[in-house]
């Protein structure tokens, strides 16, 4: 039981740390600019994660889901209709698997001055020879990875927050009266759903009863929310307009020593490997049909995200994330008031 359990919390949160959030461009769109409140929001969108999730397993397990198609046939009576939202999701799933294609291209431009399009061509690299391994590949990696990526950001964090700077929340931004942060909080639970809901329907078949759903729902929520404050207090050290930084968790990384630097290099990295693995394999589970044809999309997905992480990183996140956002509430919606 502990095993299923780890497994997959461990898959769920590689899926949700990806280049956006490791970077802090997230947790500054969504959170940060609200101050206080954003911390308010934080909590809100954890809780929607968590009852999502809740409710995504208990429905797959009820009604023998094994595919994202299936699942939607429960809350849309309408072919044409549920054809064309299955084909939204599936486009939202592999704009984001360009955009972290496109973040790890990002992270060696800005740290090391060498072009996004060597970054970005290793990854999709590896990502193709791990979505031939299927759903093993993808459950290894995390198995690997999430742990060391959990414990480096705790660590990084702890030593890059100043006490002080806590102590001083309470004063920024308080002047902002605007209710756009509940908004804000709403559309990040929204479009995480997006990604994580195809993981999930391939998850279910591994979560055995309620307890062991109730028991990853709790783990995959406190690991949210802590890694996500860690991360908020931490753009409190950044003293540039962090508007113009593509990666700013990165920047009060290196703030704090040249180890560090690096070390949360290896974050932003592994974090991205995880979450393409994970929106690659349930893209391409989406789609195919048959292995050879996967094989096919496989290497189609992985030859033109090269090209298209050419748009830029945090350009890609500002544009489409809150897009899809809006999106995600239709099938949050629909979830939460499904009782089948």
């Amino acid at each position: 039981m502990l095993k299923r359990i780890c497994n997959a919390t461990f898959v769920i949160i590689g899926t949700f740390i990806g280049a956006g959030f490791a970077s802090g461009q997230e947790i500054y769109i969504f959170f940060y600019k609200y101050g206080v409140k954003g911390i308010i929001g934080i909590l809100i969108s954890s809780l929607i994660l968590g009852l999502v999730i809740y409710k995504t397993f208990i429905i797959c397990k009820n009604n023998k889901i094994n595919n994202y198609k299936d699942f939607l046939k429960r809350f849309i009576d309408n072919q044409k209709i549920l054809d064309v939202f299955n084909t939204i999701i599936n486009i939202f799933i592999l704009i984001t698997f360009y955009i972290m294609i496109a973040g790890f291209g990002a992270y060696f431009e800005q740290q090391f001055n060498i072009n996004s399009i060597i970054g970005s061509s290793i990854l999709a690299l590896i990502c193709y020879y791990i979505f031939l391994k299927n759903v093993s590949g993808l459950i290894k990696t995390n198995q690997i990875i999430v742990p060391i990526l959990v414990i480096s950001i705790l660590v990084i964090g702890m030593n890059a927050i100043k006490l002080n700077d806590i102590s001083q929340i309470s004063n920024y931004l308080s002047n902002n009266s605007s209710f756009k942060w509940v908004l804000d909080s709403v559309l990040y639970g929204s479009y995480n759903t997006i990604l994580l809901i195809p993981v999930l329907i391939t998850l279910s078949r591994f979560v055995k009863n309620k307890r062991e759903n109730t028991i990853i729902c709790i783990l995959t929520m406190i690991a949210v929310i802590l890694l996500s404050l860690i991360i908020f207090f931490m753009l409190l050290r950044v003293d540039v307009n962090i508007e113009n930084l593509e990666m700013p968790s990165v920047y009060v990384a290196s703030k704090v020593s040249v180890v560090f630097k690096y070390l949360y290099g290896f974050i932003i990295l592994s974090s991205i490997l995880t979450t393409s693995i994970s929106l690659g394999t349930s893209f391409l589970e989406n789609i195919s049909k048959t292995d050879k044809s996967r094989n096919k999309y496989a290497m189609l997905i992985c030859i033109t995200s090269i090209a298209v992480s050419k748009i830029g990183f945090s350009n890609l996140v500002n544009l489409l994330y809150p897009i899809f956002g809006y999106i995600g509430l239709i099938q949050i919606i629909k979830i939460l008031l499904f009782f089948g």
